[in-house]
């Protein structure tokens, strides 16, 4: 797999898990807008974890049409309704975080909202890729 990105951990920091502390790439970027888990039919998925799921699957997608593919992901903004229950569900998402997008932490933000535009979604993602030249 060719190297996209560069990690910056600055030296004597704790590794973070799950995520990088900043990224530095160079190359084609391709953003999402905030996404959220319906199907192309926008019905929304049943449950939180079932909604991160198809988010992520959303962004796959997404990320394809423009050429890129997880691995070129630099940056994730997660915006979630409860922060409680993100957290309940943290093994559980890591996997699911894995299984579709790989053993690839981008830089990343949690935020916790009041309320999405769809009032029954559960989560956001806005996702920043950068394809190498």
């Amino acid at each position: 797999m060719e190297r996209t990105v560069q990690i910056l951990q600055p030296s004597g920091w704790p590794m973070p898990k799950g995520y990088a502390n900043g990224v530095a790439a160079g190359g084609r970027i391709v953003v999402t807008g905030g996404v959220i888990g319906w199907d192309a039919e926008e019905r929304l998925a049943d449950g939180f974890l079932a909604q991160v799921r198809q988010t992520l699957e959303n962004i796959v997608a997404i990320l394809a049409e423009g050429g890129a593919r997880p691995e070129h992901l630099v940056r994730l903004t997660w915006y979630v309704v409860d922060m409680d229950e993100y957290l309940a569900n943290s093994k559980e998402l890591g996997r699911i975080y894995r299984e579709i997008i790989g053993a690839h932490y981008p830089a990343m933000a949690l935020v916790q909202v009041v309320r999405l535009v769809e009032t029954a979604a559960r989560v956001e993602i806005e996702a920043t890729a950068v394809i190498p030249r």
